[in-house]
């Protein structure tokens, strides 16, 4: 059963996906939390605020509801263990990382205390802590890693990736998080659906036990 796992597709994504939080790692470490996240929160205009401000709702955790949804509508209730297991894995780190590990780690408006320099979009309520890591981001990576494994359709790596850099970068657009914020979600989502595939091997090999002991 786990053969239908696309894995040559969720290696190609994660390969992708690295070079993505390196880079932001990387700006974070040669030029600080401030000025990494100044150099890419620059002022796009009108089109910008709206592309960005619609965008980053693909990384909402309450997508998460449609697509259980859509797995089961589409009768691909296989794949239900992996979905599971990533959500509750990038809740888990996100949400220990938040208010744990780093507690009330301020986000860029409260950092930087010269808002002068942040650009903010109207209509977007800013958060002041629980910075790291961006949740978001985390999400938009893990469903863009999970399709790459559930899907043989070989438009999905461009698409899924721009979509999920698309949401990442929204966040520092819209002045919600540090690249830093960024680059860890990325990890996060990798990690997550890299743990939950072997669980979801393990459900697979449970299952078929259980058909081979009921053809008995």
């Amino acid at each position: 059963m786990n053969q239908s796992l696309n894995y040559r597709s969720f290696r190609t994504g994660v390969l992708l996906s690295l070079p993505v939080a390196i880079t932001l790692f990387y700006l974070t470490y040669s030029y600080g939390l401030k000025k990494s996240f100044l150099m890419l929160n620059g002022d796009g205009g009108m089109a910008a605020d709206l592309l960005f401000k619609f965008i980053t709702y693909f990384g909402d955790a309450i997508l998460w509801v449609p697509m259980l949804a859509f797995i089961i509508w589409k009768k691909r209730k296989l794949y239900l263990p992996l979905v599971t297991a990533t959500f509750t894995l990038v809740t888990i780190f996100v949400q220990v990382c938040k208010y744990f590990i780093v507690p009330d780690e301020a986000r860029p408006t409260r950092f930087i205390t010269d808002g002068s320099f942040i650009h903010t979009v109207e209509g977007v309520t800013v958060h002041s802590f629980s910075s790291f890591p961006s949740g978001h981001t985390a999400t938009a990576f893990a469903f863009f890693l999970m399709i790459c494994l559930m899907t043989k359709k070989r438009w999905w790596l461009p698409v899924g990736l721009f979509t999920a850099i698309l949401v990442g970068y929204s966040r520092i657009y819209l002045a919600q998080h540090f690249p830093l914020d960024v680059a860890a979600g990325i990890i996060v989502a990798i990690i997550s659906v890299s743990l939950s595939i072997p669980f979801q091997k393990w459900i697979d090999k449970r299952n078929l036990k259980i058909n081979e002991d009921l053809k008995v």
